[in-house]
């Protein structure tokens, strides 16, 4: 073979072998090997997986109801393909069909190209629930179409319930005097996000290109550990979908007395923290209540993510923002109309006008009273607060599968996740009702946020231009059935009586 033909022949040769990395980006490695051992992954499609990896040690006996400790070493290759065990929490349907409920949950998962890629943007996930049910293996937040499209993506799993937002005299007496309290489902977030920064180079991501990102009590998490200072520089973006940021957070006294309340009724009468740290997993979630979330303990938390952007005491990050525009499918079953209680005649007949409805409705009335004052209106809120620092980016989701549109209207409490995670072709019963513009529709959704994980600024693939929010101007992009569009908010008269009525500082509370 003369050298001419060595020189070009060969290369092709090795190529086709799969064994050259001059040939285009080889193939990353199955195995990894970080601090604590080896870690074996497994490939799917586009992306190498790594899941059930700790990032702290387990959370039981002394370490229940304490910060996250490091991750315990192990010897040989820990078989990174299968999910852990889900936190503790109550049957629900989110649950993964077979998962294993375990205190030892303290887990992640990666997904990461399976081309090696250089200092790739990394996307953290942080899964809602109402910091009682959720977990990271949900089959929704399958993070290879995001390695797919050359982001390293990270799902966590952290403390819920009883186990994770708890407060007791004992626990603070027990604590140093600066130790952080009653928010260890928060400190297992930030404990994530620092075994991230020390380990995603590993994986092929940037530790300076982290993008923070939570639904529900998720985004809530984000937007509180946008203003904690124990995570500033742990992520360098932010995105937010329906986030509850009004609801209240107790303080300290509040929740210890709470506590001494839930303890007895699971059986700790005598309140000593041996006894608490005995008490069986089944007894706590049998007394804990349907609702938990973070706790202004003054050391970790010093004030809720609502103070904190009214005081503009939070991180200059760029923040994607939004909510759905059927939120109100959280009531269930629940009267709508009780969700006015907490209004006046005159604050009623204001809100009806706003709406545009007429007298005798107000189950319609009190749906979109609890739609916008949860979710909606304090979307805005923020994304006005934020877009003064850094650039923000605002949106409402609407759209509805074709087929699924005879029954409903609307877009539900969590329906975009489909949409951002492109999982919706996966799901062999959901794949029945999409169609092709409904895939279209979903890439452009996901194609948005991948986008915003790599530069900052959000551009909707096939969409058109996405601005900037601009309190000035009021625009956002609205994902409807109809059309994808940026346009100024329609709703924007709406929602500043809502804010007046349930903003920050206001007398009313949604029901």
């Amino acid at each position: 073979m003369s050298r001419l033909l060595r020189r070009f022949l060969l290369p092709l040769l090795a190529c086709a072998a799969g064994s050259l990395a001059g040939c285009g980006q080889r193939d990353a490695p199955l195995v990894v090997r970080v601090p604590e051992g080896a870690l074996r992954g497994m490939a799917h499609g586009s992306a190498i997986a790594f899941k059930g990896v700790p990032y702290a040690a387990p959370p039981v006996g002394e370490l229940r109801w304490a910060p996250p400790q490091p991750p315990t070493p192990w010897t040989g290759e820990r078989d990174a393909t299968r999910f852990a065990a889900v936190c503790p929490q109550p049957a629900n349907r989110s649950i993964p069909k077979g998962a294993v409920q375990n205190e030892d949950c303290l887990t992640l998962n990666i997904w990461r190209p399976r081309e090696w890629p250089d200092r790739a943007p990394v996307l953290v996930w942080v899964h809602g629930g109402g910091d009682v049910t959720g977990d990271a293996s949900e089959p929704r937040f399958d993070g290879t179409s995001f390695a797919r499209d050359g982001v390293v993506f990270v799902s966590v799993d952290y403390r819920l319930g009883a186990l994770g937002w708890f407060a007791h005299p004992a626990l603070t007496r027990a604590a140093g005097s600066k130790a952080p309290l009653a928010n260890y489902g928060l400190m297992d977030q930030i404990a994530a996000l620092r075994w991230i920064q020390a380990n995603i180079a590993r994986f092929g991501g940037d530790p300076r290109r982290v993008t923070l990102a939570g639904q529900s009590a998720g985004g809530e998490a984000v937007l509180t550990l946008m203003s904690t200072p124990a995570a500033r520089g742990l992520f360098q973006q932010a995105i937010v979908e329906s986030a509850p940021v009004w609801a209240p957070t107790p303080n300290l006294a509040t929740a210890e007395a709470a506590g001494k309340e839930l303890a007895q009724r699971a059986g700790a009468s005598d309140a000593e923290l041996a006894t608490l740290r005995r008490l069986p997993v089944s007894a706590l979630l049998a007394a804990q209540g349907p609702e938990a979330g973070p706790i202004r303990d003054g050391r970790l938390v010093t004030a809720s993510a609502a103070q904190a952007f009214a005081r503009g005491a939070v991180d200059p990050l760029p923040l994607l923002i939004g909510s759905n525009n059927g939120e109100d499918s959280l009531l269930g079953q629940s009267d709508p109309a009780k969700v006015l209680g907490s209004l006046t005649p005159a604050q009623v007949a204001a809100v009806r006008g706003a709406y545009g409805l007429v007298p005798g409705n107000d189950a319609a009335l009190g749906r979109m009273v609890f739609r916008d004052s949860r979710f909606g209106a304090p979307a805005r809120w923020v994304a006005e607060r934020q877009s003064v620092r850094a650039p923000t980016f605002l949106y409402r989701f609407g759209y509805v599968p074709t087929l699924r549109r005879l029954g409903k209207k609307h877009a539900g409490h969590g329906d975009e996740i489909s949409f951002v995670f492109a999982v919706m072709d996966n799901v062999r019963l959901v794949s029945q009702f999409v169609l092709p513009w409904d895939s279209l529709e979903m890439n452009k959704v996901h194609g948005c946020w991948v986008s915003f994980v790599k530069t900052g600024r959000a551009a909707c693939p096939k969409g058109p231009p996405w601005s900037a929010y601009d309190p000035k101007l009021g625009w956002l992009m609205l994902f409807d059935n109809d059309v994808t569009s940026d346009e100024p908010d329609s709703m924007a008269p709406v929602l500043d009586l809502i804010t007046r009525l349930f903003g920050p500082g206001s007398p009313a509370r949604p029901g």
